[in-house]
């Protein structure tokens, strides 16, 4: 009786054994993120899972679901070595990725958290293609990738499926040459509260663009004593502007997503750092204003890792705010060095620099002057000598001069880093998770 009892005790024993490891199995190949954690904006809307049967290769995708719009993501921290470029690479695949809103940023994407740099948007049903996102660690040692369904600005909902993780690391580079591309948008054919609003520039403006195009680039060296340097192409584009993007701080501007197909091929040949757009939304003899909301500049945007700005020109063709005259006006650059100083602004707030904000200049006892506007405002902050606080010098950072977006060239000698090894069973992956609960 007692063997008997013992041989069903023992067949219960290894029916729950099985029973336990049949449970933990279905976790692991469901929900074992291998040290990814899960983010959304909006809780419980989105679902994370390990996908075994949509997949790239051997191993299971990391699949997010989001069947209302949401902002979801799967990110992981990783060491980095402090000031270095790095290229994340990821296959994903998509299935219905709709924005709320258009344009917008919102898709599938890898992207830096905590920043709004990010990589090119997937959005639709695509099958598994390459996505890259390439980044600079500046003064970190840790950075958090993600791999997202989503955006800053809009939210989406649909299905990506992301793999094939790869790390890069590339060559510091200490260049601290800004190389820009300035887009010069001739027309305007938008839709604004159900009516049509076409508008066009003229020759003398764009000439004047131009000119002080090549007055911000010697501004930028004066200005800096030559902690950097600027070299430009100037881009005149026929094809029309058909979109404006509206919040109600700024009212209507041209923001990335309004452009980027209009200028997506010219940044494919050339790798720049920087990108002005150059716009006119107004025109008084014609009685033709888009509200604006009193700005003729808005910086610190960014498209796919390059700072971007708007420029709006005048309403009336006729105001020297733009026109060098020796008794009117001679920083008609102003507004260039402005809206690239915005971009200067984020990169050291999100570098962890201390730096004042741009539109703090009374508070430093600078004031705006007539011929010259803030021009010795932004020398102080281009040089890093401004007087704080506590007597002691603040303003840019001269390191933040080598904070460019980074490029391909800067991966000629690249190294793999360790990204997202996957264990090669499940206890391996027990091991792991418990590692990652202690904090080893």
């Amino acid at each position: 009786m007692n063997r008997k009892t013992n041989i069903i005790k023992s067949i219960i024993f290894l029916l729950g054994i099985g029973v336990l490891f049949t449970i933990l199995y279905i976790f692991y190949t469901n929900y074992y993120y291998n040290g990814f954690y899960k983010a959304e904006y909006n809780r419980g809307v989105s679902s994370f899972t390990r996908d075994d049967e949509i997949k790239f290769n051997e191993n299971r995708s990391y699949k997010i679901e989001s069947n209302d719009y949401n902002d979801a993501c799967f990110y992981k921290e990783f060491k980095v070595e402090p000031n270095t470029p790095y290229r994340i690479t990821c296959m994903v695949k998509t299935k219905n990725v709709i924005s709320e809103s258009e344009p917008s940023d919102s898709g599938a994407q890898i992207f830096l958290v905590e920043t709004v740099e990010h990589s090119e948007v997937i959005k639709g049903t695509n099958d598994w293609q390459k996505l890259e996102f390439m980044t600079y660690s500046r003064d970190e040692d840790t950075l958090k990738i993600g791999f997202r369904l989503g955006g800053d600005e809009t939210n989406c909902k649909g299905t990506a499926w992301f793999c094939d993780f790869k790390v890069e690391k590339g060559l510091n580079n200490k260049n601290t040459n800004w190389n820009m591309a300035c887009f010069i948008f001739k027309n305007i054919d938008v839709e604004i509260n159900q009516q049509q609003v076409n508008l066009s520039m003229n020759l003398r403006d764009i000439d004047i663009m131009k000119e002080n195009m090549e007055r911000f680039k010697n501004s930028s060296a004066e200005l800096s004593k030559n902690a950097m340097t600027v070299t430009y192409d100037i881009y005149e584009i026929e094809e029309p502007i058909t979109s404006l993007t509206y919040s109600d701080e700024y009212g209507y501007y041209v923001g990335p997503d309004n452009v980027k197909s209009l200028i997506y091929d010219y940044l494919k040949k050339e790798e720049y750092d920087y990108i002005f757009t150059i716009v006119r939304l107004g025109n008084e003899e014609e009685n033709i204003e888009i509200p604006t909301y009193d700005w003729i500049g808005l910086g610190g945007m960014d498209l796919e890792g390059i700072g971007y700005s708007n420029i709006r020109l005048p309403n009336n063709d006729r105001n020297y705010v733009y026109t060098y005259d020796y008794k009117i006006n001679i920083f008609p650059e102003e507004v260039y060095i402005h809206e690239f100083l915005h971009t200067l602004e984020r990169i050291s707030k999100e570098a962890g620099y201390d730096v004042p904000a741009l539109h703090s200049y009374n508070q430093y006892g600078y004031e705006e002057k007539n011929l010259t506007g803030l021009k010795s405002w932004y020398r102080d902050y281009m040089q890093c000598n401004i007087i704080g606080e506590q007597g002691e010098y603040i303003g840019i950072n001269p390191i933040i001069y080598e904070f460019k977006p980074v490029h391909k060239e800067d991966f000629e000698f690249s190294i793999e880093v360790e990204f997202n090894e996957e264990p090669n069973n499940i206890l391996e992956a027990i091991i792991s998770a418990l590692k990652r609960i202690k904090g080893e």
